[in-house]
């Protein structure tokens, strides 16, 4: 019998893939469980039409996340720190001292998908990743005074 699973089911298959199952694991399991639906017309065209509605949001996000990464672009942070005498910072910039600032000009920006490939530990330029979405990655210019 073919079902269409609803959920990831394990050794079976991934969500909206098409098995085929023996008849009594797909009638008093997957079904009786609500993990699958029988595989007929009905069921292939919500399948499709479920799937295709996910993937216009997912582009939407797509393209409001390219939006977001244009307008954090343009902002240049500038943060002052405290100096020794041989002109070496104390400390470092972190991630949640980029999300506050970033807060201050008006985007929410969760300092967990703040990345940075080094610590900002020295006075001058530096470029920081900030991870919007899995295809869109805006990089952040950030100054050290």
């Amino acid at each position: 019998m073919e079902v269409i699973l609803l959920q990831d089911v394990k050794k079976q298959g991934k969500k909206d893939e098409v098995i085929n199952v023996s008849d009594g694991y797909a009638n008093n399991f997957l079904i009786a469980k609500g993990l699958a639906v029988p595989y007929n017309e009905k069921n292939k065209n919500q399948l499709e039409g479920s799937i295709k509605r996910r993937q216009e949001a997912e582009e939407q996000l797509i393209a409001d996340m390219t939006a977001l990464k244009k307008k954090i672009e343009t902002v240049k942070l500038k943060f002052t720190v405290k100096k020794s005498n041989d002109g070496r910072m104390f400390g470092s910039i972190s991630t949640k001292q980029i999300s506050e600032e970033l807060k201050k000009k008006g985007f929410d920006i969760d300092k967990k998908i703040i990345s940075c490939d080094h610590q900002i530990e020295s006075l001058g330029n530096h470029i920081v990743d900030i991870e919007l979405h899995k295809k869109v990655i805006a990089k952040l210019n950030i100054t050290v005074e």
